[in-house]
């Protein structure tokens, strides 16, 4: 009786229809997902990155005039070596932060000078230098400014000449800091110090 019942029950299970999707439904599914997939950029790119066509030198060699570069919107909290984007009369332009809020810049013959420290620049081959119209030095980074410095020195349009930029006006920040950009030179002397003495003992 019990053999009959498992067959009754084998036979009712081949017979119930398999549900196959149609061609159509194939081609729905598969847009359905590409649809999904292109919204997800949209909202990735519209809320938490960004991308802009860079058309000056400022940043040369980092950013060359014509680079596309992407930026985080989502961060705003720089620190010396981050390069922000942001607009400036009109156009969409790129400067290293080396100032946050409550640090004092001035540029002297010396250079440049964070908190009365003069600043060695690593990867800058090119002095500080401040501009004939550009702004008056010494300068105090405002709460909720930076100041920023083009790596090409000397045909970077940057805060030597329009003051430091306001964070709402930063479109993001590139992803790339180095701390080692910006050394107190008081600090480069006692390394070069550390050095020289230990060449005299090796004497």
């Amino acid at each position: 009786m019990k053999k009959k019942q498992v067959e009754k029950e084998q036979n009712n299970e081949k017979q119930l229809p398999r549900q196959e999707t149609t061609l159509g439904e194939d081609i729905f599914q598969l847009l359905l997902k590409i649809v999904l997939i292109i919204l997800a950029v949209i909202l990735v790119f519209t809320f938490m990155y960004g991308m802009a066509r860079i058309n000056d030198v400022s940043m040369k060699p980092a950013i060359k005039d014509g680079d596309l570069v992407m930026y985080y919107r989502l961060d705003k909290r720089f620190v010396s070596g981050d390069i922000a984007v942001f607009k400036k009369d009109g156009r969409t332009t790129t400067g290293r932060a080396v100032a946050v809020a409550g640090d004092t810049v001035d540029i002297t013959k010396d250079g440049l000078m964070i908190n009365g420290a003069t600043q060695i620049s690593q990867d800058i081959y090119f002095d500080t230098t401040q501009f004939q119209n550009g702004v008056d030095f010494p300068i105090t980074v405002g709460e909720g400014q930076i100041f920023v410095l083009g790596d090409n020195r000397p045909e970077a349009s940057d805060s030597r000449i329009y003051g430091c930029i306001n964070i709402k006006d930063v479109k993001g920040d590139c992803g790339y800091s180095d701390q080692r950009t910006l050394i107190p030179s008081s600090v480069n002397q006692i390394k070069t110090n550390n050095i020289l003495s230990t060449r005299e003992e090796s004497l």
